[in-house]
């Protein structure tokens, strides 16, 4: 470790491939065990994932529960609409039933296991119920909707269908800070100070319409730390968690509202809903070929007439899910690629590349931090943490070559130990 030091110990000689490595090397050998082993059991939990979908879905259509249902619903009801939502509303109570036991290993035993949780089983299910409540309103009145242009779109629905469910998403963030975040998180605005002024000045600076900033209280939940800068047409909120401020420094907050920044200045959501609905576009016509395909085969006997027949809902989710599966590192590289930029964005807006660097190490409690370039594209929906802390390290290389007054070449490798410390040790739980 000491010539790793002494090789970064001035500003002519500074490497940032020796300073990245020497950050990593502060990460002890059972922290990073323990979160390689998180992060890894992850992989094989998507195939189980969709296996389990799969499945349910055709628990539901071969045994005529989704036949029986809809027979049921438009007994009940005349208006097609209202059997869409009816249908929609106990379906989406069903599925979450029927999938409870892998959500509840994957949610709370799992994430217990690995210290990552804080919640009681009593405020994990009263957090699953909150959950499913706004699940099914939201399920019901978007099926309804989806189901119309369906119907009406007919073999085009495939192109209408993408449209309509990004407006649709864009509805849900516009209203998600105001009614849906509040029911799983208290919002307050955070104390005032130093660190809340810097922030509310790094927004102002890159043209973030904010006069404010929210802690929200991730500590009754998990010990991860998290921040957003969330929201549409004016009801944008900056917002990070208790962890963050009570378990980083100040420098290491700054370095992930930047990144956070980043996102709303580099537009990341508005190019989001355009590459989402080229994504939903594609995964469509995938599902109505696959739909198609399939129910040629089985719809009789299943009772599904076609595409537009909400019995068939299990199979149409269940090819979507396939495409998913199947163009799961395409996402991920998207989704990456934004991450990075966001990345660059925050050292060069908070110019605080060894807070990156340190909170990169933070994140690693969960996320791997040093995986094959294979695995990265393929599992990795955000850089690596050895891909950002080398970001943080170019980044600093570079102003220490150009003279920056504010930069030094000095690394805190202290702060670095004390983070694999109390990885080693495990964090503590906190029981509601």
């Amino acid at each position: 470790m000491e010539f790793l030091i002494a090789a970064v110990s001035t500003p002519v000689n500074f490497d940032a491939a020796t300073a990245t490595d020497a950050y990593i090397a502060t990460m002890d050998a059972a922290a990073r065990a323990r979160s390689d082993a998180y992060f890894e059991g992850g992989y094989w939990l998507i195939p189980v994932n969709l296996i389990a979908g799969l499945a349910m879905a055709g628990l539901l259509l071969q045994t005529g529960f989704s036949k029986g249902l809809r027979d049921r619903v438009q007994g009940l009801v005349r208006s097609k609409s209202l059997t869409v939502a009816l249908y929609a509303a106990i379906y989406t109570i069903v599925t979450t039933l029927i999938l409870f036991p892998l959500t509840l290993w994957q949610g709370y035993f799992r994430e217990h296991a690995y210290g990552l949780s804080t919640m009681s089983l009593g405020g994990w299910l009263n957090e699953q119920a909150i959950g499913l409540v706004t699940g099914v309103i939201m399920a019901a009145i978007f099926l309804t909707i989806f189901y119309l242009v369906l119907g009406l779109a007919r073999r085009a629905w495939w192109i209408w269908g993408a449209g309509v469910s990004v407006i649709l998403l864009a509805v849900a963030i516009f209203i998600s800070p105001v009614y849906i975040d509040p029911l799983f998180n208290e919002y307050q605005p955070m104390e005032e100070g130093e660190l809340r002024d810097d922030i509310l000045a790094l927004a102002d600076a890159n043209g973030i319409p904010a006069d404010n900033v929210y802690v929200f209280d991730v500590s009754r939940q998990s010990n991860r730390i998290t921040a957003n800068v969330n929201g549409l047409f004016g009801t944008t909120r900056i917002a990070l968690s208790d962890t963050l401020i009570d378990n980083t420094d100040p420098d290491e907050v700054l370095a992930v509202m930047g990144h956070e920044m980043g996102h709303y200045a580099l537009n990341h959501l508005w190019e989001m809903f355009i590459i989402f609905a080229v994504v939903l576009a594609i995964g469509f016509a995938f599902t109505d070929r696959l739909f198609a395909f399939v129910n040629g085969r089985f719809g009789k006997s299943w009772g599904v007439s076609g595409i537009s027949d909400i019995a068939g809902l299990p199979l149409l989710a269940a090819c979507l899910s396939v495409y998913f599966f199947i163009a799961t590192p395409v996402f991920n590289t998207v989704i990456r690629t934004n991450e990075a930029e966001a990345d660059i964005f925050g050292l060069n807006a908070a110019r605080e590349p060894d807070g990156f660097a340190t909170a990169a190490l933070r994140l690693a409690s969960y996320r791997k931090i040093d995986p094959g370039r294979w695995e990265e594209f393929i599992f990795f929906d955000h850089p690596s943490g050895r891909a950002r802390i080398a970001m943080s390290m170019q980044w600093k290389a570079g102003q220490l070559a150009l003279g920056a007054q504010d930069q030094t070449p000095e690394l805190r490798l202290d702060r670095a130990r004390a983070i694999s410390d109390a990885l080693v040790e495990g964090p503590e739980t906190r029981q509601e």
